[in-house]
């Protein structure tokens, strides 16, 4: 019996100090994500395929020149909320503009300018 205490501490805490260096290497380089940082990456690429649409309806808008003029003119916080209102970040099928793809459009939009 005293033969199996002897062991056990040293067992145990080999086995917490693996799990966490294992924990350790797996989410620092071994490629581990949790759900929350799997949704963001996963948001993060549909608003990237969904940019090159935004800017579409944009070139599509018959005053575009106008209104670029003026998103650039709103000022940097406020050309998203100036992408969204001009319905160009709001996609087909859908009923209300995507912020963070208007966020993305306006920068889009004013680095091509």
């Amino acid at each position: 019996m005293s033969a199996i205490r002897k062991n056990a501490k040293p067992t145990i805490w080999g086995a917490i100090l693996g799990a966490t260096a294992l924990a350790i290497f797996g989410f620092n380089w071994g490629g581990w994500n949790t759900s929350g940082a799997s949704h963001q990456m996963a948001e993060a690429a549909v608003v990237s395929e969904l940019v090159p649409i935004c800017v579409g309806q944009y070139n599509a808008d018959s005053q575009k020149v106008m209104k670029l003029a003026e998103m650039i003119e709103a000022g940097k916080w406020k050309q998203a909320d100036y992408v969204a209102t001009a319905g160009w970040a709001t996609m087909p099928g859908s009923d209300e503009a995507n912020k963070d793809v208007a966020k993305d459009c306006a920068i889009a939009l004013a680095l091509a300018s």
